[in-house]
């Protein structure tokens, strides 16, 4: 018998499938995680507000365990918060991808209220997020340092821009840039949250394409004519 043929090859003893090697579990990512929980959430908490909004709702719509959403979030009501500041934010990183400082004011202050009404149009969940808040006096608001710390850089940035329509003569000085925002908010927000009562009470199909074309051309004179120095331009 040759070397060759009596030469054995060397084995483990093992199965070829027992020699695979274990298949390692996937991790979780916890940002996609609590991002489907925190997407999950605001869809049941701005149809049912807080008190009606279930945590089993939540988890079957986010496709996991209900224990997993306290792993991540203390409580319904630290969920709801959090909530709230998503949805704040996400406006607040919108509006920063408007390039307001780069075009005249009037040109920017039109940007502003037109930016504005189509995020509300585009986000009725934001809507119905602020009204539930409201129903509870801002409670739950009040316990959040990140709203107030993302809102002032925006409200320093329109108080520039009234400042260079003053100094180039088409504003009138003396404008609350809060006020002014709170004027411009409102007027979609009331509009866009009581179309259906105010559609009955007109006759009028508020909700049709022509008629919100109408609300933003009149949320645009409005808002420039309370800011121009001289309301006859």
């Amino acid at each position: 018998m040759s070397r060759a043929s009596e030469a054995e090859p060397i084995t483990t003893g093992k199965s070829k499938d027992e020699a695979a090697p274990a298949r390692t579990p996937r991790a979780r990512d916890p940002k996609i995680t609590s991002g489907r929980i925190l997407a999950a959430a605001k869809t049941e908490f701005a149809r049912k507000g807080l008190a009606g909004a279930r945590v089993d709702t939540i988890a079957a719509r986010a496709k996991i365990n209900k224990r997993m959403i306290y792993h991540y979030f203390k409580s319904k009501e630290d969920l709801y918060l959090c909530v709230l500041e998503e949805a704040y934010g996400d406006l607040r990183r919108a509006e920063r991808l408007v390039d307001f400082e780069g075009r005249e004011p009037e040109d920017a202050i039109v940007a502003l209220v037109e930016f504005t009404w189509g995020y509300y149009r585009a986000n009725p969940e934001l809507l119905r997020l602020i009204v539930t808040e409201n129903i509870h006096q801002a409670r739950y608001l009040k316990r959040s340092k990140k709203i107030r710390e993302m809102h002032s850089p925006f409200v320093a940035l329109i108080g520039d821009l009234l400042d260079r329509g003053v100094r180039k003569g088409v504003f009138r000085a003396g404008i609350d840039p809060n006020q002014l925002y709170i004027s411009i908010a409102a007027l979609g927000f009331y509009y866009l949250n009581n179309r259906w009562t105010l559609s009955v009470i007109y006759g009028v199909d508020l909700g049709a394409e022509p008629e919100m074309e109408k609300r933003r051309a009149a949320m645009v004179d409005t808002i420039l004519s309370y800011l121009r120095s001289n309301p006859a331009l």
